[in-house]
């Protein structure tokens, strides 16, 4: 006969649950962050905010909840409640299966080739059904939520705009889990966006904030993590974050061929932008530029084609100062500068090979 060990107390049941869930790692992981034996810690396993909402307790130093996320109906809802039920500074602790996570699970479950038919299908109707608006209802009303697939990036996007800071992660049981700060109070984004046309808010003429037109090619929710990938991935030639996890594979190759910057002809007839002009930043991006670049930046409008092809620099530094040249030669001259520029970036595209990343 097996003997299992006596739980003498609360606490101790509470580590015994976390640790036959979701295993060591998971607990030394919300042993670093807080104290599981602390009253001020709460332990849940669900996706209904519902359960959450019940809590009379609204000044939690911690939650850990063992359930994934991707069974949550109404995830930002959940996160939401969530974060009005911890203090400032209160962390949060969550898992979430990705879509590595969950093809690896897959692909090892069954075998060749049964995998990669049972992961196709599996995607159509667990990645793709919930994200377009024709098949919502319907894959809703199916699976009431449960197992949508969700990539880590829309994951992270929704914890910052929900008001958390993701602090750490560590793989676990095919899950990721996540350590998340609460630092402000949700955003309540009334209308996030899934298809494959999007508006981005970017910094105009005057300052003036305006949307331009794109396909997408990053996952959902990924327009709320730049500060997050600026302090942990490095800048790539071109300006671009280096290993950029918000990109998805299919964004990789539109933005390649310039595919995805087709609906900007819109900003463009509309008079939002010229066709050769400074690349239209987000207010983050911007913020990185010297004051001197800003103020000449918000002295003309945004441009389709950027000075960016004509001069190919590498580093942030390099594209500044290509930028800076470009804005005080259209500032003596902007016909001839315009004209001299297109030549220029025509060329290097086709003779050099110029292409986005």
């Amino acid at each position: 006969m097996v003997s299992y060990p006596v739980v003498t107390s609360k606490m101790e049941r509470r580590k015994n649950l976390v640790l036959n869930k979701a295993g060591q790692g998971v607990l030394d992981l919300c042993s670093d962050y807080f104290d599981l034996d602390s009253s001020n810690v709460y332990v849940l396993s669900t996706g209904n905010y519902f359960n959450l909402e019940l809590l009379s307790q609204s000044d939690f130093q911690g939650i850990l909840n063992l359930s994934r996320l991707n069974d949550s109906r109404r995830v930002n809802k959940f996160l939401e409640v969530l974060n009005s039920k911890l203090v400032d500074g209160g962390i949060f602790v969550g898992c979430v299966q990705t879509y590595s996570n969950r093809r690896k699970s897959l692909i090892s479950k069954y075998i060749f080739p049964i995998n990669y038919f049972v992961y196709f299908f599996d995607t159509l109707f667990h990645r793709i059904l919930p994200k377009l608006k024709l098949t919502q209802r319907m894959y809703f009303y199916l699976t009431k939520g449960k197992g949508r697939m969700l990539s880590r990036a829309e994951m992270y996007g929704r914890l910052y705009s929900c008001g958390f800071e993701v602090l750490n992660q560590v793989e676990a049981n095919d899950k990721l889990y996540f350590v998340a700060r609460k630092i402000s109070e949700p955003t309540f984004d009334s209308s996030p966006t899934y298809g494959p046309f999007i508006k981005l808010k970017r910094v105009g003429k005057g300052g003036e904030i305006f949307k331009v037109y794109k396909l997408r090619t990053m996952y959902p929710y990924a327009e709320y993590l730049q500060d997050y990938v600026y302090k942990n991935n490095e800048l790539d030639e071109g300006g671009k974050f280096k290993d950029d996890f918000r990109v998805s594979p299919l964004g990789s190759f539109l933005r390649k061929f310039w595919i995805d910057e087709l609906p900007m002809f819109w900003n463009l007839i509309k008079g939002d932008m010229k066709l050769i002009g400074v690349r239209p930043l987000s207010k983050h991006y911007f913020n990185l530029y010297t004051v001197e670049v800003q103020e000449l930046r918000t002295k003309v409008k945004s441009g389709l084609i950027p000075p960016f092809y004509a001069d190919m620099p590498k580093t942030l530094d390099d594209i500044i100062l290509s930028e800076k040249k470009y804005l005080e030669l259209y500032a003596k001259n902007p016909f001839k500068t315009d004209i001299k520029y297109f030549f220029k970036i025509f060329s290097n595209i086709l003779f050099r090979g110029a292409r986005s990343k």
